[in-house]
């Protein structure tokens, strides 16, 4: 993976390539980026998010059933109550984002 001053130095070039009307040089943007990153990131939180909710429903039930203790069933549902928000939160930049480049003239 490059570093951020590869980045960088490859960001003033491709600038100064293209600045020069030259373009038969420059690489196409997903020639450096591992695509896999970003949807590993997403496919991970959302299994986490998930995990999250299981905790919660389980200890829920087990504090329906007087086999947990409270405060440890109000944390769980509070923390999965937080990660759902979190999640529609994303969801919604993301749609907004897309919809954005959706109206960007080509």
């Amino acid at each position: 993976m490059p570093t951020p001053a590869q980045n960088y130095s490859a960001a003033i070039k491709a600038y100064n390539t293209a600045a020069r009307g030259e373009t038969a040089n420059l690489k196409k943007p997903a020639d450096d980026i591992q695509q896999d990153e970003f949807a590993d990131l997403v496919n991970n939180a959302i299994k986490a998010a998930v995990k999250i909710g299981e905790r919660s429903e389980n200890l829920s039930i087990q504090g329906i059933s007087d086999k947990a203790d409270i405060s440890k069933v109000v944390t769980a549902v509070s923390e999965a109550e937080l990660t759902l928000q979190t999640v529609v939160t994303v969801r919604d930049k993301v749609l907004a984002a897309y919809k954005e480049i959706m109206r960007m003239p080509i």
